[in-house]
Formats: structure tokens, C-alpha cells, sequence
């Protein structure tokens, strides 16, 4: 069976734009290819493919990558369903991908078509009560905006209180997060370089 033209063309954006998405998570976590390759017993030259959008990993392929990086399989799934032409450029609101669940208290959209470029932006919601118990300390810079809500943010051990309409900015220091009003924090957050 051949495939129409147009419906290649969308395969293979969704294709490379998983190997894309690959390539930035093993990057932001300072993992060469020989490393990634082995921790996947594979060889180099199939991983590199498959980064490069020639190759398309097998589904056990891309269930041992989320759980080296620490991501849900379904992370590899949320492609652009739409115009394979804005692929690289547009995400539309319905089609973003999401990561966390309501149980963690936070639930975060991408809102970056991928994640090859020097920066991500997410959408984050934290839900009520949530908390970051434990600091994270990161090799990015990052930076928030309160979109609604009260969100409390430490960055280096001092604690902050934002409203609507506030932001903020650090740079590889340690942070923790926690929401404890009544009502969601929405937030849009960039990250550089991209760490999902």
C-alpha cells in the first residue's frame, strides 16, 4: 500500500521531529551516543539515525528512552496531527503535549512544536497544595510569568510570592516550587536549554 503524498510528507515530519525531541532529551541530560546507543543495546549508527529522522524507533525502543529519561512514552505520541507544514513552527492548544498527572499536582504542556531548538516554553499548572519537596538544581536558565493564581518559588534558599502578572529568572541555582492556596497557578515557563 502506498501512502498519499501529503500523508508521507506527515510520517516523516512525525518522524523527525521524534528524533529531534530524542536527540534535545539526551543532550539536556549530557548523554554522548555511545552511551545512549549502549544503554539501548544499539548500535551508534541506528541511534544516530533515528535522532537524525531516517530511522523510526520500534515501540520498545521508545518505552526504553522514556525510561531512561524519565518521561511517559506518550510524550513520543502528541505530534502535530494538523498541516505537517506548520509542524516545526505552530502548536495548536488542542494538540500540546502533556506531561505530569493531577496526582503529582502538576501538569505541564508544551508549547514548543519540539525540542530541538536553545529553549523550551511550557505551560505549567500546579495544582492546589502542590509542592516540590526537594530542591532541583539544573545547568539551565530559566524563567517564569504567572498567568493566574499564587505561586511561591525559592531560589537559593529564599522564598518569593508571585501574582498574577509577576516573573521571574535564575540560572542554574537550586529551586523549589508550592501552591499553597485553594485555586490553580498557571504559569509559562522557558527553559534553556530544553531539559523534556
Amino acid at each position: 500500500m502506498t501512502l498519499p503524498a501529503e500523508n508521507l510528507d506527515h510520517a516523516n515530519a512525525n518522524i523527525s521531529s521524534v528524533g529531534t525531541d530524542i536527540r534535545a532529551l539526551r543532550k539536556s541530560r549530557s548523554v554522548t551516543l555511545v552511551d545512549f546507543a549502549n544503554s539501548l543495546d544499539r548500535s551508534v549508527g541506528f541511534v544516530s539515525q533515528i535522532e537524525r529522522g531516517i530511522s523510526e524507533p520500534s515501540i520498545q525502543d521508545l518505552r526504553n528512552i522514556a525510561a531512561m529519561f524519565d518521561v511517559p512514552v506518550s510524550f513520543f505520541f502528541g505530534e502535530n496531527s494538523g498541516d505537517p507544514n506548520e509542524a516545526r513552527y505552530i502548536v495548536r492548544a488542542a494538540e500540546r503535549r502533556k506531561l505530569g498527572n493531577p496526582e503529582q499536582g502538576l501538569i505541564e504542556e508544551l508549547l514548543s512544536p519540539d525540542l530541538g531548538g536553545s529553549f523550551e516554553m511550557i505551560r505549567s499548572e500546579f495544582a492546589p497544595g502542590a509542592t516540590l519537596l526537594e530542591a532541583q538544581q539544573r545547568d539551565t536558565e530559566e524563567s517564569g510569568f504567572v498567568i493566574s493564581g499564587t505561586f511561591e518559588i525559592e531560589i537559593s534558599g529564599m522564598w518569593h510570592t508571585l501574582q498574577e502578572g509577576d516573573s521571574f529568572r535564575f540560572a542554574g541555582e537550586p529551586y523549589r516550587w508550592r501552591n499553597t492556596t485553594n485555586k490553580p497557578a498557571i504559569l509559562i515557563w522557558a527553559v534553556s536549554p530544553p531539559v523534556y
